[in-house]
């Protein structure tokens, strides 16, 4: 393998929402992804609003460089679950620091498509956008370790009042 590098520039950003990544308690949360109007028209949204969900790909611009771990380690630190390899996770201390997210689409004005339950925070760059398909889910049956089905039980609640 080449030590390949490449430059990807945002397409959008992530406007409102939450301002700090958390563990849980996406659910509800509402935002905006406000599409590079230097760049884009609003043809660019054209036919996006007749789908219902979004598959987001954009970059863990909050994470500490330092923070970073190829080997493997336990999800959230918790001594209960296993060590993982960097493969075996989803969070934000990733070598490309990118991270992949689906999430309802509520409405698209112009190049402002508002969202719910994406799980990026206000300001994130977004670097793809694109409407999620049905048929590009999982085909057969899906198997995941015990830990990340206890580890996600609260990520898409909503969180819980004072």
């Amino acid at each position: 393998m080449t030590g390949q590098s490449f430059q990807v520039e945002p397409v959008a950003y992530v406007v409102g929402g939450r301002v700090e990544p958390t563990d849980d308690y996406w659910g509800g949360t509402r935002a905006i992804i406000r599409i590079d109007g230097s760049r884009f028209d609003a043809d660019a949204t054209a036919g996006l609003d007749e789908f219902s969900h979004l598959e987001i790909v954009f970059r863990f611009h909050l994470t500490d460089p330092t923070d970073l771990n190829l080997g493997a380690r336990r999800p959230r630190d918790n001594p209960e679950w296993p060590p993982v390899g960097i493969f075996g996770h989803r969070n934000m201390r990733r070598l490309n620091w990118l991270g992949v997210s689906r999430c309802r689409l509520l409405k698209v004005d112009g190049l402002d498509l508002h969202v719910e339950e994406l799980d990026a925070v206000d300001g994130t760059p977004v670097l793809d956008i694109k409407p999620w398909f049905g048929e590009f889910g999982p085909r057969g049956e899906v198997n995941q370790a015990p830990w990340s089905t206890a580890m996600l039980g609260r990520y898409y609640a909503t969180p819980p009042t004072d």
